[in-house]
């Protein structure tokens, strides 16, 4: 089953994935002068997930898990429909004060959950790449083929091969139409940190490649679903170097906190 019957130690590998690149992250941000307030916000969305990454129970119904599997690919496209748009582009879900970038919220566990489902990881990922490519935002688009080639390695399924081909000119194509100018402690967060102090950018990726690692090997996830997670990691990272899009984890933002511990929970009976 999901979390009974699992000590604290079974689930370590999912609590430091999650813990050390954000309070890396912090320490980062406090160092080089961000408001308390990023501070609160981040430090919030981590102790506020960290009881679901050991606690937390995917259902074992496949009527569930396709409820969710829709209604994430549902809150992908919600920007579209009610903004905010900047030069065109929509990727925020306005909760009041706050805004989530959306595919951080929602790609990782839609990542979990498309494992799950043999015959429609394809048309799954490509629907997250469709909301990717109207919004336009190449992280979430990178993020998906990541989550794909991981898929790939541990299915070999052909078509998953096609939608990380068809993903990667697709993520192209928005990247050059949809870079906004950098928010500083949230876009190329990594890139700053080794311009002002390389040592804390190295710990920084230090505790984003563990991050990385701990999903791909250790979390309680099976292993079709811990390939897709770190493989969405890496492309939300990558996206981070590249360009002006949000440093996953180690950057100022609640959305992929919540978005990858909520992921982490998403334990199954077969995964334990």
């Amino acid at each position: 089953m999901g979390t009974r019957g699992a000590s604290l130690k079974d689930h370590l590998p999912a609590l430091l994935a999650l813990a050390l690149p954000v309070l890396a992250g912090l320490a980062c941000m406090a160092g080089m002068g961000a408001p308390v307030r990023y501070l609160a916000i981040n430090a919030a969305a981590l102790g506020l997930v960290l009881p679901w990454v050991v606690f937390g129970r995917m259902p074992d119904a496949v009527t569930t898990r396709r409820v969710f599997i829709v209604g994430l690919l549902a809150l992908l496209f919600v920007p579209l429909m009610t903004g905010p748009h900047f030069n065109g582009i929509a990727r925020w879900l306005p909760l009041g004060p706050f805004m989530l970038h959306a595919g951080a919220l929602a790609f990782p566990a839609l990542a979990v959950l498309a494992a799950r489902e043999k015959d429609y990881a394809a048309p799954i990922l490509l629907a997250a790449l469709l909301a990717a490519s109207f919004q336009p935002d190449a992280a979430l688009g990178f993020a998906v083929v990541g989550a794909a080639v991981g898929l790939h390695d541990a299915m070999r399924d052909w078509q998953v091969g096609g939608v990380v081909i068809v993903g990667f000119l697709a993520s192209i194509m928005a990247a050059l139409k949809g870079e906004l100018p950098a928010q500083p402690f949230v876009e190329r967060v990594l890139v700053d940190a080794a311009l002002a102090q390389p040592l804390l950018a190295l710990v920084l990726f230090a505790t984003l490649l563990a991050g990385f690692v701990l999903m791909l090997k250790a979390v309680q996830l099976g292993r079709d679903a811990r390939f897709a997670l770190a493989g969405s990691l890496f492309g939300f990272s990558l996206m981070a170097i590249l360009s002006n899009y949000p440093s996953v984890l180690i950057g100022y933002g609640a959305a992929p906190i919540l978005g990858y511990g909520f992921a982490l929970g998403l334990i199954e009976r077969t995964d334990v």
